[in-house]
Order: structure tokens, then sequence, then C-alpha cells
């Protein structure tokens, strides 16, 4: 019986046999690589990624698709919310009885309506992740990868670019899918970088959030008064708008705000 796409659960599958060879080269899978499919539907990218691994764990949350994905020998289906997945714990259970690398590989065409959420909870636990291919939104990619100084720079990029490299490496146009989307998307190529900054991810947040809630506006009407109430002393240009401020000073104004202690009560 024909699985009809649900809404609800921002369901769009991937029909494109070209692109789907494009996808699966771009990820270049390797036997015995220990890798998770995020979402794999009706497991167009599935079936060719389990041939070149000879084995695959997906995360799938439509129970009917679920049901159908445990009818293949080499896989292991695990049904549930992505957001609920204890993504340390499958890590060392994929490694485990993995002959292949030593950290995680994640794949997968996420579910546009929590694509975001999907990122940071990623994010939490990115040690133990090798490399990241996510089909996304391609204005969500465009957000990631953005430089400064461009209208697409914002939250997004400074909070992932702190702890990826990333690349846009491939588009895919709407009629790839069944039903097509209203919107392009795109690949995007996700590695850790090996030797991140050390900081505290919950005031980079707070920082990035304070200096782009009106990016119109000049950084002293906003984290420049933030910065008053801590009474940092230290320096930092707020003579600009938050989307010129690259990624790097970002990081260091978090360092040494948390360098200088916390605010004054």
């Amino acid at each position: 019986m024909k699985h009809i796409a649900r809404k609800r659960f921002g369901q769009h599958f991937l029909t494109d046999r070209g692109i789907i060879q494009d996808i699966i080269q771009a990820i270049d899978p390797k036997p015995g690589d220990p890798m998770v499919e995020i979402g794999p539907g009706l497991a167009a990218m599935t079936h060719p990624l389990v041939d070149r691994l000879g084995h695959l764990t997906v995360i799938e949350l439509d129970r009917d698709l679920a049901r159908q994905l445990r009818s293949h020998p080499r896989l292991t289906v695990v049904e549930s919310d992505v957001l609920r997945v204890d993504f340390r714990a499958l890590a060392a259970d994929i490694l485990a009885a993995c002959s292949g690398g030593s950290k995680l590989r994640v794949v997968g065409n996420l579910p546009y309506n929590i694509s975001t959420p999907i990122l940071f909870h990623l994010l939490d636990v990115v040690d133990v992740i090798e490399d990241q291919h996510f089909m996304l939104q391609k204005e969500v990619i465009d957000r990631m990868v953005a430089r400064p100084s461009t209208s697409d720079y914002g939250r997004l990029s400074v909070m992932l670019q702190w702890r990826y490299a990333m690349a846009n490496v491939l588009l895919v146009p709407p009629h790839s899918f069944d039903p097509p989307p209203r919107v392009n998307s795109a690949i995007v190529r996700m590695v850790p970088h090996a030797e991140p900054a050390v900081l505290d991810v919950k005031l980079l947040s707070e920082v990035v959030q304070v200096a782009f809630s009106q990016r119109r506006k000049l950084l002293r009407h906003t984290l420049g008064r933030w910065l008053e109430a801590r009474e940092f002393s230290g320096e930092f240009n707020v003579q600009r708008r938050a989307e010129e401020v690259p990624v790097a000073e970002y990081i260091a104004l978090v360092q040494a705000v948390a360098a200088a202690g916390p605010a004054a009560p």
C-alpha cells in the first residue's frame, strides 16, 4: 500500500534518482562506518547507504514507516522523535557493534519544521560526531554558512560556525520530492572543528541572542547595554551592527566576559 505523506511530520519524500546518487557521493559512506540516518522515510537514501555500509541505524517517528523498515535485515530501527533520542547513548551502542570509525556519522532529510531544534540537539553531543550531512531548506543552510556583513548572517551562523566547518554541497530543487515542497532544498556538510574554542555555550547563546535582537541598530543599543549591566570593562567595539562582527570576535568576547566573572547583583 502506498504511504501517504503526513503533513504533521513534515514529510516530503525524495524520489529523484540522480539527486540521490549525488547525495550518496557527497556523504561517501565506507564499509563499517558507524552511521545513523534521521528520517529515512521511504528509504530512498537508506538502501544505497546500507548497501555501502553493511549496516545502518535509522531514526523514524512514523510507526507505519518504521514497521516497513524493520523488514530490512541490516537496519536497526529506532522508532522515536529525534529530539528525544539520546545520541550519546546511541553512539556508544553503535560504536560498540561497529568495526569502523571511533565517532558517529549522522545523515538525514530533516523535517523542515523542526530542523533548527535538531541541529541544536546534536550540538550538545558534537564531541561524539565525525560529520553530518543534512537535507534542509536552502534558506536555512544559507544562514548556517553565511559570512559576516551579509543579510543571512545571524544567530544560527555564529552558534554553528563556532563548532563546525560547514559547506553547502548540493542544491535539491522541489521537483526532486513527492510531494514537492514550496521551497528549494540543499545538502549541508558539517564537520566539527578538531580543536574548538573553549567557552560557555549558554553564555555564547545569550550574547548572540542579545546582539541580533535588533539587528538594524548599532550594538551599543543592545549588546552594549548588556555589557554595561555586567560591568564589563574589556574592549569591544559596539559601534557596529551585529552582522558586522565575525564569529571569532563573538567567541573572544564570550571568553572575556566569562573570565571577568558574573554580573554584579
